[in-house]
């Protein structure tokens, strides 16, 4: 059985309304019963229930954080720096994973308001804007990831993806690539809609023809499909941009299968400068959207808007850097016609 406060008022021979005193630095308490009672939760290992303190004060110190897919290297840094930022903030941070399931992200805006959190950072696009302003509306703090509207508690975090797509295709043309395809994502997401778009956007304002274009589910799997079938194509594109350094390792892995080198034959490059980026082999050249200040700016526009007696969202424009490594290079000197 746990200890409760009413455990250590008992050892500590004091009341518990004392003990409560102590813990939540409240009340005068003198010095002398302070130490005793804070030696006594000491002895005995007495962890208190923040959750219930903060129910019954009617303080809710809680962020929530709400991301498509645990196991993309994306995320875990993006969730670090939320958590890092939401403590010096004074918060506790709960996590929920959708796995890209519409169903289990309205399960997972559920359980934020059930927990009564003061915000929730949604990471995913796989959200109705029902329970959007359904959150809205019970005063909870929103923040967007994805391109959408900014009103009362609703702020968004807007990735330059125009800029990081532009910077692959305009250095890839100055290699010398003329075909270069491109491995989309799932379909739908906002985010992989405006990458896609810019992609095509930023080849026809070079003079290029778009595509091929090959599907992908933003993960190993996918982007591996991609590279086998790339490998088949003729004429053989001599780039891919994939929409994401998971898939752009898993293009590399197909290619090199099918016999195809990398960046000699084709070069590569992928996307959220994760941490497979660089210890890929070879090292992927990809965009770097500072995942971990997004994290940070999340936490900080929910706690700006929590606490606000005016709470009208923002939008912080989030900026991105091509980063070179060795999964690309010249176009080959031989290209079939």
């Amino acid at each position: 059985m746990s200890l409760t406060i009413r455990d250590v008022a008992k050892a500590a021979g004091v009341s518990t309304a004392t003990v409560s005193n102590v813990l939540n630095k409240t009340g005068k308490v003198g010095r002398r019963t302070r130490r005793l009672v804070l030696s006594t939760v000491k002895r005995l290992g007495y962890i208190p229930d923040v959750h219930a303190r903060h129910l019954a004060s009617g303080d809710r110190r809680t962020l929530g954080i709400i991301v498509s897919d645990i196991e993309n290297p994306f995320f875990p840094e993006v969730i670090k720096s939320f958590e890092i930022r939401a403590r010096q903030l004074g918060y506790d941070a709960i996590l929920s994973d959708t796995n890209y399931d519409p169903r289990r992200t309205r399960l997972a805006a559920e359980r934020m308001m059930e927990h009564k959190v003061r915000g929730v950072a949604i990471m995913t696009s796989e959200i109705s804007m029902r329970l959007i302003h359904e959150l809205a509306r019970r005063k909870i703090a929103v923040t967007l990831l994805d391109p959408a509207p900014v009103r009362g508690y609703m702020s968004n975090l807007r990735i330059d993806y125009f800029s990081g797509v532009e910077q692959i295709v305009k250095y890839l043309y100055q290699c010398g690539h003329r075909r270069i395809a491109f491995v989309a994502g799932r379909p739908g997401l906002k985010s992989n809609v405006e990458r896609l778009r810019a992609y095509e956007k930023c080849m026809s304002a070079l003079g290029l023809k778009p595509g091929p274009v090959l599907p992908g589910d933003l993960r190993f799997h996918g982007g591996l499909a991609a590279g086998l079938a790339i490998a088949k194509l003729s004429p053989r594109p001599t780039a891919v941009m994939a929409i994401n350094d998971l898939t752009a390792v898993g293009v590399i892995k197909g290619l090199l299968k099918s016999g195809c080198r990398v960046p000699q034959d084709v070069s590569i490059t992928g996307f959220d400068k994760t941490s497979l980026a660089e210890y890929s082999n070879p090292s992927i050249t990809t965009v770097d959207i500072h995942r971990e200040t997004l994290g940070q700016i999340a936490a900080d526009a929910l706690h700006e808007l929590s606490g606000s007696a005016n709470p009208q969202g923002k939008e912080y424009e989030i900026g991105a850097e091509l980063v070179l490594g060795d999964s690309s290079g010249p176009a080959p000197l031989e290209q079939p016609a």
